[in-house]
This record gives structure tokens, C-alpha cells and sequence, in this order.
């Protein structure tokens, strides 16, 4: 097999080919690589939506109520696969907000009481854990369709 280096010179689609051919009877092994790219860009989201919503690593631990340790080990190595569905919720509802406006408006955006969810914030959801609310209220927020002519 060849050499993360000579790798990285290769397309995404050889790289895999390569890959899977090196451990085509290793099943465990290519699962547990799979598992960990996963987690890997997990991680690189985690940091963006850190990054967008301008949040420091103590605002994000307290948020996902756990500790600053705890948040710095998700960064490093991907957060725990049972976050999964709530951080992928989050990167949609990013996603949203830096498309449709500025960024250095998003932290603000994101902390302001809104009147349609009861005077709560969009950080006041994901402090519930309630991020499938949140992501439905960054799509209302931006259904411009539904905006009489």
C-alpha cells in the first residue's frame, strides 16, 4: 500500500480504492477507519459551528453540558457517536445562517430570544437538547415562500 504521502497525491476515489484494497479481508480494521474519518469531520464540524456561532470551547462545553475536558477530547478525536444526529442538526442550521446572513450577525442571531419559539433562543434550544426544533426554526426563519407578496 502506499504512503499517506504518495496517498494525498491520489483522488479521493483511488485513495479509497487503495485503501480497501490494502485490507479487502479486514473488515474490522476498515470499519474502524470509516468510524474514524467519521468522527474526524465531526470534529471539523463541531469547530465550525464553534467558529460561526462564536462560541469558545467553555460557552460549547456548557452548552452541550459537559466539561471543557470533555469538549477539547471531541475536538481532538471526534465527539461521541450518540451526538451524532444533535451536531448534524447543528452543521444544517449553520449552514442555513451563513447562507442567508452575515456572518458576524450569526452569535447574535443565535442568542436573541425568539418570539415564534416562546421568547427562547436558538442557544437555548440546543442547551435543551432540543436541535430538531432548532434546525426547524432556521428553516421557518428563511421560508421566504411562505412571505405574502
Amino acid at each position: 500500500m502506499a504512503t499517506a504521502t504518495d496517498i494525498s497525491a491520489l483522488g479521493p476515489q483511488e485513495a479509497a480504492r487503495q485503501v480497501v484494497a490494502a485490507h479487502a479481508h479486514e473488515t474490522d480494521w476498515l470499519d474502524a477507519f470509516v468510524e474514524g474519518v467519521d468522527r474526524h469531520r465531526s470534529a471539523r464540524s463541531l469547530l465550525r459551528t464553534m467558529q460561526v456561532w462564536g462560541w469558545s470551547q467553555a460557552e460549547a462545553a456548557r452548552l452541550f453540558g459537559v466539561s471543557r475536558q470533555a469538549l477539547a477530547k471531541w475536538l481532538r478525536h471526534g465527539p461521541p457517536v450518540h451526538r451524532a444526529g444533535a451536531l448534524a442538526d447543528l452543521a444544517a442550521a449553520t449552514d442555513l445562517l451563513q447562507h442567508y446572513l452575515k456572518r458576524d450577525r450569526i452569535p447574535a442571531v443565535v442568542r436573541r430570544p425568539v418570539p415564534a419559539l416562546g421568547g427562547v433562543s436558538l442557544t437555548d434550544l440546543l442547551t435543551r437538547g432540543d436541535t430538531p426544533t432548532l434546525l426547524a426554526a432556521c428553516r421557518d426563519m428563511f421560508a421566504f415562500e411562505r412571505v405574502p407578496p
